[in-house]
């Protein structure tokens, strides 16, 4: 990071800065057919001479390549869908972490341009990466569950397997997959069927086992924009009258990852992923990949074509929601967290200082008045702090753009 971005944490809160009544933000329309790599290689891009094969890749380089990939350079106009496949999904953990994150990189994004797509079936809510929320197509929903299905099995044996001593863990599949398709269930509802079957085991531990074994999916009204609703699930087939795609090998998974994560070594797959066992699959795929290596030595993987921005390619501040896959994707997250924020960038919601997790934020929600608490893990340079209270303050109109007229919002610093 740059000399004077980051220093001591401020002693004392900072005084609000910005202050308005909540202006609307004009819906700007998609640009139909528009691909990520087009996007990703335009010459702005490709035209940048590009490290040859075996060469060190600093962490700067690392985090302008991630940002650029993660669509955080610039804000992109790309269809909803096309992000979300680009990314291989967004954490869902927190039903409105897709939008905010949606928000954060494309041009114009308007919630209903996601909304409309959960409540059409084309984007769903489902446990993939490290088996987690994840809001993908309904596309890579099918394609990616049976490759990420060790995942889930480990997993729950880890969490659950001492608790689940004489469950038959086939019947009980079938079992739950019936109970969910007769219609959407929350996993405590299904536990406390099941447990008819297996008295004396805990409900809540059934319901999470079958959520490992069955791809089950979350049904609106949750995950909808603006609404809320229990969590009810039923299986991913009965949702989108599709089958799941027989092909289980992670080559094509591994591929995506690279591309928009990428270079990455293999530890950062697999902590992305949360497949192990990979090495045979990586051999695999070598010829088809380019290498470099990191500031400590470590081989870096990548697809032959993915983007290498200049290492000072200046960057806007960013909001990031909820777990967002931008700060998690790594083993080795120094490209985008530095080493003394690693523990405290944990934090939910961060924001972006010069492309680096730079601090933690919140929405505070009054009567009247809706605040965007800013809480920097070190003292930000006075322009940097203007500009991120301007990015807060597009980010609240955002948030608050269905609020009365006479709902005001504010920004504000303040300190541990």
């Amino acid at each position: 990071m740059p000399k004077n971005r980051a220093t001591r944490a401020p002693t004392t809160p900072e005084p609000e800065i910005y202050a308005s009544r909540v202006t609307p933000v004009p819906w700007v329309g998609w640009v139909v057919g528009e691909i990520v790599h087009d996007v990703l290689t335009s010459p702005s891009v490709a035209a940048r001479d590009q490290p040859q094969a075996g060469f060190e890749l600093s962490r700067r380089a690392l985090n302008r390549a991630l940002l650029e990939r993660q669509l955080l350079l610039r804000r992109h106009d790309l269809p909803a869908t096309a992000a979300l496949e680009h990314l291989v999904g967004m954490p869902s953990q927190n039903p409105s972490a897709p939008y905010i994150g949606l928000w954060s990189r494309l041009e114009g994004f308007h919630p209903d341009d996601l909304a409309s797509l959960v409540q059409a079936r084309k984007v769903v809510r489902i446990a993939l990466m490290r088996w987690t929320l994840h809001a993908v197509t309904a596309r890579d929903c099918l394609t990616l569950r049976p490759v990420l299905q060790p995942v889930m099995d480990r997993r729950m044996q880890a969490c659950f397997g001492r608790h689940l001593h004489g469950v038959d863990l086939q019947r009980l599949e079938q079992q739950g997959r019936s109970l969910v398709e007769q219609e959407p269930r929350s996993l405590g509802d299904v536990g406390r069927l099941l447990v008819e079957d297996w008295p004396g085991h805990e409900p809540r531990v059934l319901g999470n086992v079958l959520s490992s074994l069955a791809p089950l999916v979350h049904v609106p009204p949750r995950g909808i924009w603006g609404r809320n609703g229990r969590a009810l699930q039923t299986t991913a087939q009965r949702w989108l009258g599709r089958p799941l795609e027989r092909e289980n090998q992670p080559d094509e998974l591994i591929r995506r990852y690279l591309a928009a994560y990428g270079p990455a070594t293999v530890a950062d797959i697999r902590a992305w992923s949360g497949l192990t066992g990979i090495g045979p699959v990586i051999e695999r795929l070598r010829p088809t990949l380019r290498s470099f290596r990191d500031e400590h030595g470590h081989e870096l993987l990548d697809v032959p074509d993915g983007p290498l921005p200049d290492p000072e390619t200046p960057v806007p501040p960013r909001f990031l929601p909820d777990f967002d896959n931008a700060a998690l994707a790594h083993a080795d997250r120094t490209r985008i967290v530095d080493c003394a924020w690693q523990r405290r960038s944990l934090s939910p919601k961060t924001f972006l200082i010069d492309g680096f997790v730079l601090g933690a934020w919140r929405v505070i929600r009054g009567r009247s008045i809706v605040t965007l608490e800013l809480t920097p893990f070190a003292q930000i340079a006075r322009d940097d702090r203007v500009a991120l209270a301007e990015e807060g303050m597009r980010l609240l109109a955002f948030l608050t753009a269905d609020a009365g007229e006479d709902m005001r919002v504010s920004v504000r610093f303040v300190s541990d």
